[in-house]
């Protein structure tokens, strides 16, 4: 096609006219490719040991002090105390490597200066703030016996915090721009709270003595069915961008938490109940399932990042 003036027209060659349906584009799909091969959005800056342990010691803290509260409860009060002391210890421990990331104490101390809802790193700074003190009461009066309404009131509400605190680190990731996070964050926060109720059992049974782990063993079965469940459905979802999950460093990581997770639950089923080495090896089986549920969302996410077809590839799906 011609200009008046004899010039050729960008889109010269890149169309053709049929009879009576006008004029119809027929440009060829451009193959993929970004600007020198660089990414299109910036990977996360967080170190992988410190906030993936976050991720999975804050999880555990939180399904940790549910447990706790049902076996307060009911009258198992060996798991109970194990279990608060579990949950103090593992949420000491995730604050510590959250300060660690951001280099320094004041850094946290500052994201308490604003309470905003809109905000998961502010909510979730304000439920570790909560939660610690609740959960450090809470083990304190079960170690030593005293207060034992103080015991009641702590334990309740390091219960009523504590799921907050097992998914809120899913909903502050998916709250970002990384492909392999933000694209499940409908699936995210079950993943994590199931991931979270897995391992609190595992400690459960590692812990407690055999005549009160029926409840851990049940919730053992309950945590890492919805994680292998909820898993699956997520690499579904994803599309290309489940690449991530299956390849590399998190791909390994994603497939020993699957045999972990089955492993462990299977053998706290159907051998935990009369053998203390079988409910041991079940829960330490658990454990680690969900450690390296933790750790291989968080090395997908950083995978997605670095590849600029996991940013760009999906959005052309969505448009076409």
């Amino acid at each position: 096609m011609t200009a008046p003036d004899g010039a050729t027209t960008p889109n010269a060659g890149t169309r053709r006219r049929r009879k009576g349906r006008g004029e119809e584009l027929v440009v060829p799909q451009a193959e993929f490719t970004s600007y020198y091969g660089k990414p299109v959005i910036k990977a996360p800056s967080w170190g992988a040991r410190d906030i993936a342990g976050y991720f999975f010691l804050g999880g555990l803290a939180g399904a940790g002090s549910v447990l706790a509260a049902g076996a307060h409860l009911t009258g198992r009060h060996v798991t109970a105390k194990a279990m608060k002391a579990s949950s103090l210890v593992a949420v000491s421990l995730s604050a510590a490597a959250l300060v660690h990331d951001l280099g320094r104490p004041g850094r946290f101390v500052n994201m308490l200066r604003v309470f905003k809802p809109t905000s998961p790193m502010s909510m979730g700074s304000w439920l570790l703030a909560g939660y610690g003190p609740a959960a450090g009461a809470a083990a304190f009066c079960a170690g030593t016996g005293r207060m034992p309404r103080v015991n009641a009131a702590a334990t309740a509400a390091s219960a009523v915090l504590g799921p907050g605190l097992a998914a809120y680190t899913a909903v502050l990731a998916a709250d970002t721009a990384v492909p392999a996070w933000h694209d499940v964050h409908r699936e995210l926060p079950y993943l994590f709270t199931a991931s979270a109720t897995a391992a609190a059992a595992g400690m459960a049974l590692v812990l407690g003595p055999l005549p009160e782990n029926a409840p851990a063993r049940r919730a053992a079965a309950l945590g890492a069915g919805a994680e292998l469940v909820v898993t699956g459905l997520m690499e579904k979802r994803l599309g290309i961008v489940a690449e991530t999950y299956r390849d590399g460093t998190a791909g390994r990581l994603m497939n020993a938490a699957r045999w972990l997770t089955a492993g462990g639950a299977v053998t706290a089923l159907a051998l935990g109940r009369r053998n203390r080495a079988a409910a041991t090896a079940g829960g330490l089986a658990l454990l680690a399932g969900s450690a390296c549920t933790r750790f291989g969302v968080f090395q997908a996410g950083v995978a997605s990042a670095r590849d600029p077809k996991y940013t760009v590839l999906p959005q052309r799906e969505r448009l076409s």
